[in-house]
């Protein structure tokens, strides 16, 4: 066998065909021929190489081996050892792929078991409790004095371990303190936002799935115009780690829903409804940066780590209303106060606190983007309007996750005169003079006034048209051999006049 027979395996030889002829030992390549087993020795006493994973490719070059480099054969069935006639070449071993059998599994991420988890705790909480109940019901009367009596003594350690479990929970909470970006703010952060990454790419294919069919494409003028502002807003806000290391995604959503959101790994969705209700590119630059600033603050993490935490707690309350409550139905109605309490006390404030907080951070983005800061309080105003145009009902503020648009428009016109300076300090163009506040205040009462005149003019029209042709106090009786049809257009002349 020449040396391009030993040095190179045959084509039509298979992956799985040569790893079961070649073996290493000992940096020794041997494989084996259909008489002859072959065999290279590597200069270097480099560890044995695993070839259950990988396969190799051998390739020659030009120079001769080095006078110590042999390369040998031996035979199976004389053992005798022979050199080479020709003095042969490297051969170099590299190794081109990895086989996987299957693909590698994923966790899942914390916040996503712990969604899976939650219904799962409650369930537990209420058949423990229910299970204390009918256990404390079943106890006869001694038996429950008894027990009485044992809690009566040891009352002393029972509050001790309760004082070590609330030791606990402080400890926890300090551990578990993070600082907020931008802000500064210390806050409770159990879950990472690096888990909410992995969990943004779930929510975003899911998005992605439920949006293909309206998704405006990449060369449509709205797209063009969002992806330019998003750029933009994360181009002049580089000096924000939490925005210069996403990769910002623009999706334009075809619907009718007023909204727009940013996920925690950078993909913006915003509907169309959006981009009309909005009257310039100042009010969308505010828009799009009130919504990365929920993703560059990590509120989503905020607010998912608040309510675990008090999901925990409650779990607690609930296990004592199941055990306390006589019946069932008690048990029920005290659980659905137990959710109310906490929606009402902790959910929903908490949810309008970072509201106002992506509000503030999203006036500092827009501003450091050369946009005018005030026209942010001029589109809530104008989301004001237009709801009470459409007839919605006014939910109150406390029952709501938002601020009212009033309390963000006071909010937001405490803090333009902060954005106005930081625009200034950004090297921005001078803004015009005329405040859009003002001017949008004045068109407002400009409207007003002319619909009231226009009122008045209309009900001064219709008195004069009754006053020219009154209406009969009673319908006048048809003569004999009247037409019927012909009087009754007659008494419907004025009605069809005014």
């Amino acid at each position: 066998m020449d040396l391009i027979g030993i040095c190179l395996f045959k084509r039509n030889v298979s992956i799985l065909t040569t790893l079961n002829r070649c073996r290493i030992f000992n940096s020794v390549v041997r494989w084996r021929d259909q008489k002859k087993l072959y065999t290279y020795k590597s200069l270097s006493d480099s560890a044995p190489t695993d070839l259950t994973r990988t396969y190799f490719s051998f390739s020659v070059r030009g120079s001769l081996f080095p006078k110590s480099l042999s390369l040998t054969s031996r035979s199976r069935r004389l053992g005798t050892e022979f050199k080479s006639p020709i003095q042969a070449v490297p051969v170099i071993i590299q190794p081109t792929r990895e086989f996987h059998t299957s693909g590698r599994l994923k966790a899942l991420p914390a916040p996503v078991i712990w969604l899976v988890l939650k219904p799962i705790q409650k369930l537990v909480a209420i058949i423990l409790g229910r299970s204390i109940r009918k256990w404390w019901l079943a106890l006869p009367a001694n038996k429950k004095q008894l027990f009485r009596e044992w809690m009566r003594r040891r009352r002393w350690h029972l509050a001790g371990a309760g004082a070590g479990f609330m030791f606990f929970i402080s400890l926890f909470f300090l551990t578990h303190l993070d600082e907020s970006p931008v802000t500064g703010r210390s806050r409770l952060l159990v879950f990472s936002r690096e888990n909410f990454l992995e969990l943004a790419q779930f929510t975003s294919d899911g998005y992605m799935e439920e949006f293909k069919e309206s998704l405006l494409p990449a060369s449509d003028p709205r797209h063009q115009v969002v992806e330019q502002v998003v750029q933009h807003i994360a181009q002049r806000n580089q000096d924000i780690a939490e925005i210069s290391s996403v990769s910002w995604t623009v999706h334009v959503v075809d619907g009718p829903t007023v909204n727009a959101f940013v996920l925690p790994n950078g993909e913006v969705f915003i509907f169309t409804a959006m981009l009309e209700a909005v009257a310039d590119v100042h009010q969308l630059t505010f828009i799009l940066g009130h919504e990365m600033a929920h993703a560059l603050i990590g509120h989503a993490a905020e607010q998912a780590s608040l309510s675990h935490v008090v999901e925990l707690l409650s779990l607690i309350l609930l296990t004592a209303i199941w055990a306390i409550c006589p019946r069932d139905s008690l048990a029920v109605l005290g659980q659905w106060i137990q959710t109310k309490l906490v929606q009402f006390l902790f959910d929903r404030p908490f949810s309008r606190k970072l509201e106002a907080e992506a509000d503030q951070v999203g006036l500092q983005l827009a501003a450091k983007a050369c946009a005018d800061v005030r026209a942010g309080p001029v589109f809530w105003q104008q989301m004001e309007i237009s709801e009470q145009l459409r007839g919605e009902p006014t939910i109150p503020e406390w029952l709501s996750t938002h601020p009212s648009h009033q309390n963000r428009v006071r909010q937001l016109d405490r803090l333009v005169p902060e954005a106005l300076e930081l625009r200034g300090r950004c090297d921005c163009p001078t803004l015009p003079a005329a405040d859009p506040r003002v001017i949008f205040s004045k068109s407002v009462r400009l409207i007003l006034e002319n619909a009231k005149k226009q009122e008045v003019m209309e009900k001064e029209e219709n008195n004069e048209k009754g006053r020219m042709l009154p209406l009969p106090q009673t319908p006048p009786v048809p003569a004999q051999g009247a037409p019927l049809g012909g009087l009754l257009a007659s008494s419907a002349l004025p009605q069809n006049s005014a």
